[in-house]
C-alpha cells in the first residue's frame, strides 16, 4: 500500500523551495540583466553551474559544509541552531541551490528581452529602481515569471542524488518521493514504485502542459 508521506513532504519540499527562489532569483535575474559589472560572467558561471555539474557532487560539498564536524556546520549549530545535514532545512538549503537557474535564467532572459524605454521612462517620472522592478519590469514579463516558478517547482520535485546526499532517507522528515521510488524499486514493490512514479507523472506533465498553454495564449483562444 502506497505511504502518501513522501509525496506530501515532496510537495512541501517544492513549494518552499519556490517561494525562497521568488525571493531572491528575481533580484539576482535584475542585477544580472542590466549589471556591467566585471564579476558578472563569475556570477553567471556558478547560478549557471547545477545546470552541468553531477548532483551527487553539490550534495556531497553540501555534506562537508554542514557537517557538525567541519567549522562551517559547528558554527551553524551553535550560534544558529541550525542542524542541515539529515534534516528537512537541509533538503530546503540543497535544493534552492541546485534549482537556481532555473529560477534565474527564465527571469533574467525576460528583463533582458523588455525595450529600455520602460526603464527609463520609470526613472524620468522620478519612480525608484524599487518601484520600477515590482510595477513596471514585473508586470511586462509575467511569462517568463511563471516559467521560471513552474520548472523551479517541477525540477525540485524530481530531485535525487542532492536530497539523498544532504538529507538521507529518513521517513517523515527527508524520505522525499524520488527516494521512496528508489526504495521501492531496489525492494522489488514494482507496484508501489509504479503508483509513487504515476503520481508524479501526471502532476508535472498538468503543471508544465498548463504553463505552455498560458505562455501559447491557447487558454485566452479557448475562452473567446
Amino acid at each position: 500500500m502506497i505511504d502518501w508521506t513522501p509525496l506530501v513532504l515532496t510537495f512541501q519540499l517544492a513549494l518552499i523551495t519556490t517561494l525562497i527562489l521568488v525571493l531572491l532569483g528575481i533580484p539576482l535575474a535584475y542585477w544580472l540583466a542590466y549589471t556591467r559589472h566585471k564579476i558578472k560572467p563569475v556570477i553567471e558561471t556558478l547560478v549557471s553551474m547545477p545546470l552541468v555539474l553531477p548532483p551527487t557532487v553539490l550534495g556531497f560539498y553540501l555534506l562537508l559544509a554542514f557537517s557538525p564536524a567541519n567549522a562551517f556546520g559547528q558554527w551553524l549549530d551553535q550560534w544558529l541552531g541550525l542542524r542541515l545535514v539529515f534534516s528537512f532545512p537541509g533538503l530546503v538549503v540543497a535544493s534552492v541551490l541546485y534549482s537556481l537557474p532555473f529560477m534565474v535564467q527564465p527571469i533574467q532572459a525576460g528583463f533582458a528581452n523588455l525595450p529600455g524605454s520602460l526603464a527609463e521612462a520609470a526613472a524620468t517620472l522620478g519612480k525608484s529602481r524599487t518601484t520600477t522592478l515590482l510595477k513596471v519590469l514585473l508586470p511586462n514579463i509575467k511569462p517568463a515569471l511563471l516559467t521560471g516558478i513552474v520548472l523551479s517547482f517541477a525540477h525540485t520535485i524530481g530531485e535525487f542524488g542532492v536530497v539523498l546526499m544532504i538529507g538521507g532517507n529518513i521517513p517523515g522528515q527527508t524520505r522525499v518521493a524520488s527516494i521512496a521510488i528508489y526504495d521501492e524499486v531496489e525492494a522489488l514493490n514494482y507496484g508501489v514504485a509504479n503508483a509513487y512514479s504515476l503520481v508524479l507523472f501526471a502532476i508535472t506533465f498538468c503543471i508544465l502542459l498548463t504553463v505552455y498553454l498560458i505562455n501559447g495564449g491557447y487558454l485566452k483562444r479557448w475562452g473567446s
